[in-house]
């Protein structure tokens, strides 16, 4: 089993307030969920209006497999032209 974390820090520069934030954030983490069959949520940050990061992860029977789903989330995320991808990390869970 291989199992592979994606946290993404953006930023979202038109935001003036968390609900502003909320429409930007909720429609990516929706649909990586329902795109790539990936767990989703927002990590840190919550309070601040600019700024979120992002938690994503996969499990695969192989470690290509599990690569390509996090690569596809990857490209989902700078997909998105509101939002500003200040980081990206990887972590291989074990």
């Amino acid at each position: 089993m291989f199992v592979l974390a994606l946290q993404i820090d953006l930023h979202i520069g038109h935001a003036h307030s968390l609900k502003d934030k909320r429409g930007v954030v909720r429609p990516i983490l929706d649909g990586a969920r329902h795109r790539f069959g990936v767990a989703a949520a927002e990590v840190d940050h919550q309070q601040l209006w600019q700024r979120s990061s992002l938690g994503f992860s996969a499990v695969g029977s192989t470690q290509q497999h599990t690569t390509e789903v996090i690569d596809e989330v990857s490209r989902f995320v700078w997909s998105f032209p509101e939002v500003e991808v200040l980081q990206e990390e990887r972590s291989w869970l074990s």
